[in-house]
């Protein structure tokens, strides 16, 4: 009996450890971010009066938000349709929704041939390519940037350029970089390895029993692909593709260093009302948004995964 107590009370422990974790690094974060998006902007120190605070002579503090930031985001939506509108927020977010998606897509249909590669390879095989996919990870992320920078920059120095010109391909430089392009090819490069290890992991457990089954049953390779190997590793293109649209969506650095500037993205709106615009509520309102936005994706993941009994 007492064994059994400590047993259970080992597994309510162990239990608490993910829902403590959550707690600390997810839920007051946020909470501490929803706060900031409901205050006030003010030339102070920080740059905001919290809507929670006690006013003089009060025994309890009271809770005062400011929705103004909110509204300048509703604002926006209203005047979509209107000429001349300021969009700044709306275009950013489209921006990297539509990044975000195509890099998904890209990192996919790239990831998928090259895991499944990995999974059926022998395991000598293996181990060398899944060392091979976790490599840049071996190396700063802001060198790997840089690194396309110099690969695709627009003058005659840089090294795609520079090999095109001197092949007799093109006559003058190619504007390979500040642009939409190069961020997608920038963060396809970066997020590759987080939709390959997902699918590999799925694939590699695959039986391939149900492969030969099918063949001898006179299903032609491309049929068993659609009817038997894509469907058994639908869990692991889920995965890989939250693991690659969620960090998309809000990334920075690559639409900064790559885009110049002149590829607007939600990471970048943040970034400038947290910094030179000092509009701290502002910001956090767009960070709020930016992650409801982006729980739709986890709660339909959670919702499939219940549907197949994981």
């Amino acid at each position: 009996m007492r064994r059994r107590f400590f047993l259970l009370r080992g597994r309510f422990w162990i239990g608490c450890v993910p829902w403590v974790w959550m707690l600390a690094f997810f839920v007051l974060p946020f909470a501490l971010i929803a706060n900031v998006s409901l205050s006030t902007p003010e030339l102070a120190v920080p740059p905001y009066v919290s809507p929670l605070h006690a006013e003089p002579g009060s025994a309890l503090p009271q809770f005062r938000p400011d929705l103004a930031s909110y509204r300048r985001l509703g604002d926006e939506i209203r005047g979509l349709g209107e000429e001349g509108g300021e969009l700044q927020y709306l275009q950013a977010y489209g921006n990297s929704l539509l990044l975000a998606g195509l890099t998904t897509v890209c990192c996919l249909l790239i990831g998928y041939p090259f895991a499944y590669h990995i999974a059926r390879s022998r395991e000598p095989t293996r181990n060398t390519l899944l060392m091979l996919v976790m490599l840049p990870f071996w190396t700063s992320f802001l060198l790997r940037v840089y690194a396309w920078m110099v690969l695709l920059d627009s003058s005659e120095l840089g090294l795609i350029n520079h090999a095109l010109l001197a092949l007799g391909l093109i006559d003058a430089p190619l504007q390979l970089l500040y642009n939409s392009g190069a961020v997608l090819v920038g963060m396809i490069y970066s997020y590759l390895p987080f939709m390959v290890l997902p699918l590999y992991a799925n694939l590699v457990k695959l039986d391939v029993r149900l492969l030969e089954a099918a063949g001898d049953l006179g299903a032609r390779p491309w049929t068993t692909f659609v009817s038997v190997t894509l469907p058994l590793s639908r869990r692991g293109i889920i995965a890989g593709a939250m693991l690659v649209f969620i960090p998309a969506v809000g990334e920075f650095v690559i639409p900064d260093l790559l885009g110049g500037g002149d590829v607007l993205m939600i990471g970048r709106k943040i970034w400038d009302d947290f910094g030179p615009n000092q509009d701290w509520p502002m910001a956090a309102a767009v960070a709020v948004i930016m992650v409801l936005l982006l729980i739709a994706p986890i709660m339909l993941f959670h919702r499939h995964g219940r549907e197949n009994g994981s």
